[in-house]
């Protein structure tokens, strides 16, 4: 039985030691290739151009369900010029509207707001996931679902053991600042957003490099939620999952009154 475990982790541990986030082929490979009599500087608008949308669609995954005007606003760009970029998008099948109501809670038109498709999600490189299922189907059958629960468990706690040393906030406030950089940082396009009305902040992840997996094994998701509560050092409540349906993981979390 070691034996099975061991091949298993083995090919998990490569193709988790794969992952990595580069929105920007996703979103460069989507744009047509150009002569090579084009000028240097024609080339360096190209360039600045793709770069731009790269951002947007970071943004989009970041922040979804996001605005034109909000996207305009972070980015110091006119909504003319943001709409340009969202319409690419649109046309490359990486992002769709979704019509809101306002928040202000006005009557009117409902307001256009943007989130990556399936597409856009699945185009960015995760590595390895089909890997990654077949080993921990083949470790569900031959070890049963403990042996799958296990086996999330120690790859969050290299996750939170990497983390711990790199989280000092005082507060459950700063705490959550620092995981979403560094969650950040390791491809999950993280973020801390206030609830207003309430004592509570929502972390939030945009991406999920092992989301096709998890759609298949939620047990990696809960996982990760205790891991998170943790690192925090506050009780925390996962409402949605990207492996779920979501556009994004939202986890709620409890500010103390020191916050």
């Amino acid at each position: 039985m070691l034996a099975k475990h061991e091949f298993v982790n083995k090919h998990v541990s490569y193709m988790r030691a794969s992952l990595h986030f580069d929105v920007s082929r996703a979103v460069n490979s989507s744009q047509p290739s150009h002569d090579k009599g084009d000028t240097m500087v024609d080339q360096s608008a190209l360039d600045i151009d793709a770069s731009t949308r790269q951002r947007v669609l970071e943004l989009v995954v970041e922040q979804a369900p996001v605005t034109v005007t909000a996207l305009a606003n972070e980015l110091g760009l006119t909504t003319a010029a943001i709409r340009r970029h969202i319409s690419t998008l649109e046309n490359s099948g990486h992002v769709t509207a979704r019509d809101l109501p306002a928040t202000s809670g006005k009557r009117g038109r409902p307001a256009r707001h943007y989130v990556a498709t399936a597409r856009g999600q699945s185009d960015l490189p995760d590595s390895y996931p089909d890997l990654a299922t077949q080993a921990l189907e083949f470790l569900a059958q031959t070890a049963g679902s403990a042996a799958v629960e296990e086996f999330a468990r120690t790859r969050l706690a290299e996750f939170e053991q990497r983390y711990t040393s790199r989280i000092t906030g005082t507060t459950v406030g700063e705490r959550a600042a620092q995981l979403a950089e560094l969650l950040t940082q390791d491809g999950y396009v993280a973020s801390v957003r206030p609830v207003p009305g309430t004592t509570t902040i929502q972390l939030c992840q945009g991406h999920c490099p092992v989301q096709s997996v998890a759609e298949q094994f939620p047990q990696l998701c809960e996982a990760e939620s205790q891991a998170i509560s943790r690192l925090l050092g506050s009780h925390t409540q996962r409402l949605v999952t990207l492996a779920n349906g979501g556009h994004v993981c939202t986890t709620t979390v409890p500010l103390a009154t020191s916050d």
